[in-house]
């Protein structure tokens, strides 16, 4: 006959103490306790036990107010990958390559930009934005686009995807707005240089400019199209971005002038609102601007910091800034809303990883060599890392361990 032992009378308690009780081990004890029998381990697999843990982890898809980003992904899994996000261990793919263009027997930089959803990247390249599917399970990425989406006369600077809609601004001073399932697309004349930055929420589009202004464009029934507000910058518009709570948005200038290059304007009346920060050099240009909360915001340009602003305690000095360590312009930023920050360098495809809860920066990776590139674009999800340089994609897999 066989005989078993009699089940221990701490692990025969209902599941709701047992959980109570695992809540206070750390993530080693739990991963241990997960070895012991298949009914620990799938207790100490449960979402709510690693919920904590995940909220102190680097891109575990936890925002700071504790929304989470990525449902479908088993907390446990998002914390063993942060792991490989902190110590860097990825593995790195050139998944896409393009041509530079010829433009009077010379050869030009396209400088690309990214939008990523859950089903696709779309990728600007030249006159048109492409959509290129991701593989199952986070495999990589489909080397042909499913769509194109064109309309511009030149070179797309910048778009943004808020589903079910693209809006894109481009060097023919023009907005293009496509419908991502159908053929349906609204173009308009928008600015009398470069569309250099957009930003599209709640109905409404705001667009920047090499022509000096700022523009608070509709999109309500019968007013497609239509400007609500010119805003006069005094300076070239690098980047843009509307408040979540859709009352003002900020402006990221050139920094040519006498006034600060980041400014917030009411987006009801145009009106300025404030100036952020009042001890910019001439030439500090904002070239990205990233809102985490209504009150939270990073921007990075050319002076080589990156700086968080608090809007509700200062907008004279940011809360905290980091130094680019090679003293490099820094083209696009990007943040997990929580304690992580990705950041692309003017010079060799560098990106850096770093931890709001450090001074120095955390990761490098340098993704183009020996041919020099900026990093003009990324974004990623809990688990890869898209740069778009001059002429390649780069990915990296932190899944990778």
């Amino acid at each position: 006959p066989r005989f078993s032992c009699p089940p221990s009378p701490l692990w025969a308690l209902p599941e709701e103490l047992l959980l109570l009780i695992c809540s206070y081990l750390d993530a080693q004890a739990l991963g241990r306790l997960g070895q012991v029998c298949r009914r620990l381990r799938f207790l100490s697999s449960r979402d709510p036990l690693w919920r904590p843990i995940a909220r102190g982890c680097l891109n575990s898809g936890f925002t700071q107010l504790g929304t989470d980003l990525a449902p479908g992904i088993p907390v446990k899994e998002r914390v063993k990958v942060s792991q490989n996000w902190r110590h860097g261990r990825c593995r790195r793919e050139m998944v896409l390559k393009w041509k530079c263009k010829q433009v009077h027997f010379s050869s030009t930089f396209l400088m690309p930009w990214m939008e990523l959803d859950d089903e696709y990247l779309y990728l600007s390249q030249a006159e048109n934005i492409q959509a290129y599917r991701l593989c199952p399970n986070g495999t990589g990425l489909q080397r042909h686009p499913q769509a194109i989406f064109s309309g511009h006369q030149e070179d797309v600077c910048r778009f943004v995807l808020v589903s079910p809609n693209i809006v894109s601004g481009g060097g023919d001073g023009n907005i293009v707005l496509h419908k991502i399932h159908g053929s349906y697309s609204v173009k308009f004349s928008a600015h009398e240089q470069e569309v250099n930055c957009v930003d599209f929420q709640g109905g409404l589009i705001v667009s920047g400019s090499r022509d000096r202004t700022a523009k608070v464009w509709s999109l309500s029934a019968g007013r497609v199209g239509q400007c609500l507000h010119t805003v006069q910058t005094e300076d070239r518009v690098w980047s843009i971005a509307i408040s979540p709570l859709l009352s003002s948005f900020v402006t990221g200038t050139a920094c040519c002038g006498h006034t600060s290059p980041l400014r917030i304007w009411d987006l009801e009346s145009g009106q300025l609102l404030t100036c952020l920060g009042t001890d910019f050099h001439h030439g500090a240009g904002v070239r990205d601007i990233f809102y985490e909360t209504p009150s939270l915001l990073l921007s990075c340009g050319y002076d080589t910091y990156i700086r968080y602003w608090d809007i509700r305690t200062s907008t004279r000095k940011c809360v905290q800034e980091w130094e680019e360590p090679h003293d490099s312009a820094l083209y696009c930023i990007r943040s997990d809303k929580n304690h992580m920050i990705a950041s692309g360098s003017s010079y060799y495809g560098v990106v850096r990883l770093w931890d709001k809860r450090q001074t120095r920066c955390l990761q490098s990776f340098h993704l183009s060599s020996p041919t020099s590139s900026p990093v003009y674009c990324l974004r990623f999800s809990t688990t890869h890392l898209y740069a778009a340089l001059a002429s390649a994609l780069h990915v990296l897999d932190f899944t990778a361990s």
